[in-house]
């Protein structure tokens, strides 16, 4: 053990506690709370504040609303059934769909939504495309 000033009885304690199988110190927590009254708040991380909402930049992420598409690579002998595919989805004409191809790495699309994007990604990824949601 790494720490050498534990009295006799916490070392006990923890050898006990490490030996114990994830379901036994999940009832264990449980009874410790129970029996000295702790809430859950008192056992939240430091990063998480009073009242178990989660940081700022977490929330950010939950409540993203537009997302941007961007096709990262065509796989070999693909570039027609992505182009097809990025005329059916986007509406796009041919010399349109044809420079995305070609400059890719390329933004496809920004401010879809998640339905729309994640359609969007599948589709092009089933015809070989590798496309990153942001």
């Amino acid at each position: 053990m790494a720490e050498t000033n534990l009295t006799e009885s916490v070392t006990k304690i923890v050898e006990l506690v490490e030996k114990m199988s994830v379901a036994e110190l999940s009832a264990l927590v449980t009874a410790l709370k129970d029996k000295f009254g702790v809430t859950g708040a008192a056992f939240m991380p430091a990063a998480m504040p009073a009242g178990g909402a989660p940081a700022a930049g977490a929330a950010k992420e939950e409540e993203q609303a537009e997302f941007k598409l961007t096709l990262l690579s065509v796989g070999d002998g693909k570039k027609i059934p992505v182009l097809k595919e990025l005329r059916a989805l986007l509406g796009l004409g041919l010399t349109e769909a044809k420079d995305i191809l070609d400059k890719v790495p390329s933004v496809i699309k920004e401010g879809a939504n998640k339905e729309e994007a994640d359609k969007i990604r599948t589709k092009l990824e089933e015809v070989g495309a590798k496309v990153e949601v942001k």
